[in-house]
């Protein structure tokens, strides 16, 4: 059906990279929002945008009806969903089928079909798609599943069938744990995906994860743009993604390609779809699952097919024919993405939320950031903490990941903590640059990276902040020709450091424990500050705000408050049964009643942002006072929600 105005439902970086294209080949563009998104960067590019409710995902980006609602209004004859939220519903799908509206995705029949990870399996093996040996059928009951567990052997991986994101996905070693495995993952199951059916896979122990980019039309015809490789993942999270796999022969990629056009034939696919397999290290390949919609990383392929694959997918949906056939297809170069993301890596990447003061993408040949940010921004708890996708091409893999690291360091993210160094030094890690991975290459080799642990401040950026609090505090007091000194109070994270600053014009110096070091002051503007230590030249990038000061240095987000002047803290919060909550976020279940008796450590409540849920504990030994918060409460960070009685 032809369309001429395309609604996107979603936001941020994926709404604003559809827009692009969408504007590039003359369509017209409608944004969608929500209270929290209504100032966003997506919103602001669209030719129209339609409010569609409150900040929580099920009032707005999730209710099918206004979404439906917003194209009538504005009269938009097609939607593209994007990824997450509605793009893999199977009533989203029909809904818009029904409203005349053309989804610009695959039928509802292969979004519901491929949603399965059992019946997907089960269709799989019928069309002769090597898969993983395991147990797929019906029979659910927790005895059943646990003597088809024993049959299979250990290891072996209990998955949720309409699960992803590693939810409801357990690794099970040895008989004796299957029991608690299949009833800890039914239950996750059914809380997140409403279904608490569960199929059993063999584990294949430190594979690769190799995706295959599929497209099918409306005319029969069908093609594989090729692999990406995504093995560097975090508790079944991609965190690096790459095209083409280091690893791939002529040979494999052909049988994989083969097998993943031999998957969308199956369910009469038509448009972008996904085929992720697990590749072992003898070569041999299984399907894992195919996600229905254009996938996170699609990014890497387009670089090393030089096509756009929004493009392609507003043909398809356009009832055009694919603009290629497969074997006009080629590869050229190597291409590598990684996700920057708000959260904080020294403590279990828990998400952040708050004001971005600044955010500036690095501008390198053949890099490309896909983002959705303004340069002043705020991170909401109600969404994913994905802030930008950085992706690199070279020549060679080692090109890329050279040029990726160097693109990711110098993007400037400050306001709000970033795992910016945590994938700074994770694309620097040798083996990671030799190519030589595996899903379980975080867990076994980069736990004790710095990235991922509190540090204490070096001198050298002690002396920085030294420098632009004195700055800021009287520019003209310290350029008397007099050299004076002065007693600084500094707070970073909870850890409270007073040096001696000592400065004669342009040359500061800081004092701490005997320990002394010193800078010459040559350049400052309102975001940048030159200095020279040791005969060696450097430049930082930072953010003032009255006594709070954002560096661009060690994890790319130092916050320092100077508290010289301020008053005493009059309780230590650390202790003192006052649980506050870590974080913006809603309060999902509250495990204890007031008069219970508590032990430090023990699980009080549940807090849930960003999709990440977070266990609050009692910092004391003692009896529940009082229960302030309540479930599906929104609470903000530092909010008081629970009182124990030490």
């Amino acid at each position: 059906m032809a369309f001429s105005k395309i609604l996107v439902a979603n936001r941020g970086e994926i709404a604003v990279r559809v827009m692009k294209t969408a504007k590039a080949m003359g369509y017209q563009t409608v944004a969608v929002y929500s209270d929290a998104d209504r100032h966003a960067r997506h919103v602001q590019l669209a030719d129209e945008a339609v409010y569609i409710g409150a900040s929580k995902v099920s009032a707005s980006y999730l209710s099918i009806e206004n979404i439906i609602e917003a194209c009538q209004k504005t009269g938009a004859d097609a939607v593209h969903p994007g990824y997450g939220f509605l793009s893999e519903n199977t009533d989203f799908a029909a809904a818009c089928a029904e409203n005349k509206i053309t989804f610009i995705g695959p039928p509802a029949s292969a979004i519901e079909l491929m949603g399965s990870k059992r019946l997907s399996k089960i269709a799989m093996i019928q069309a002769g798609v090597p898969c993983v040996p395991g147990y797929e059928g019906d029979q659910q009951d927790i005895e059943y599943l646990e003597q088809q567990a024993n049959q299979i052997g250990y290891p072996l991986m209990v998955k949720a069938s309409a699960g992803g994101g590693g939810r409801g996905m357990r690794l099970v070693q040895q008989s004796a744990d299957i029991v608690e495995a299949l009833k800890t993952a039914r239950s996750e199951a059914e809380n997140a995906f409403g279904s608490g059916e569960l199929i059993l896979e063999k584990a294949v122990i430190a594979p690769r994860h190799v995706e295959i980019q599929v497209f099918g039309d409306t005319h029969g015809n069908y093609v594989y743009l090729f692999e990406r490789d995504c093995s560097i993942q975090r508790r079944h999270q991609k965190v690096v993604e790459e095209a083409p796999c280091p690893v791939m022969t002529e040979n494999l990629r052909q049988q994989m390609g083969e097998a993943a056009v031999a998957a969308a034939k199956s369910c009469n696919y038509v448009g972008a779809g996904t085929v992720e397999f697990l590749l072992d290290q003898s070569g041999e390949f299984y399907f894992l699952e195919m996600n229905t919609r254009l996938q996170v990383e699609h990014p890497v392929t387009e670089l090393i097919t030089g096509l756009d694959l929004v493009e392609w997918q507003l043909r398809v949906a356009n009832g055009e024919i694919l603009p290629l056939q497969q074997s006009e297809l080629s590869l050229t170069g190597h291409a590598i993405e990684v996700r920057l993301y708000a959260e904080d890596p020294r403590q279990d990447f828990l998400p952040q939320t708050g004001r971005i003061y600044r955010w500036q993408a690095a501008e390198l040949p053949h890099v490309r950031i896909d983002h959705g940010l303004l340069e002043q921004d705020e991170i909401s708890p109600f969404y994913d903490p994905m802030v930008a996708k950085v992706i690199a091409y070279g020549k060679t893999r080692q090109d890329a990941i050279r040029l990726l690291a160097r693109a990711v360091d110098d993007c400037v993210l400050l306001g709000v903590n970033s795992n910016k160094q945590f994938l700074v030094n994770l694309l620097r890690h040798p083996i990671i640059v030799k190519g030589d991975t595996n899903t379980a290459f975080i867990q076994e080799h980069f736990q004790t990276d710095p990235s991922l642990h509190p540090q204490t401040l070096a001198l050298e950026h002690l002396a920085v902040a030294a420098a632009l609090f004195t700055n800021a505090a009287s520019q003209s007091s310290w350029n008397t020709g007099i050299a004076l000194s002065l007693p600084l109070k500094l707070k970073h994270d909870d850890q409270h450091i007073q040096v001696l600053v000592k400065r004669d014009q342009n040359l500061v110096g800081v004092e701490i424990c005997g320990q002394t070091f010193d800078i010459h002051l040559i350049e400052q503007n309102a975001q940048q500050l030159i200095y020279e230590t040791h005969s060696v030249r450097r430049l930082v990038d930072y953010v003032l705000d009255g006594n709070r000061l954002y560096l661009d240095a060690v994890n790319g987000n130092i916050a320092v408050e100077n508290v010289t002047y301020a008053p005493p803290e009059s309780t230590d919060i650390v202790g003192d049964g006052k649980i506050r909550a870590p974080m913006d976020g809603a309060i999902i279940n509250i495990l204890v009643n007031p008069g219970d008796t508590v032990s430090k450590g023990q699980t009080l409540l549940i807090l849930e942002a960003m999709k990440i849920q977070q266990q609050i504990k009692s910092d004391v030994d003692g009896v529940v006072e009082e229960v302030v918060g309540q479930v599906g409460q929104q609470v903000k960070k530092r909010q008081l929600v629970l009182n124990i009685q030490a």
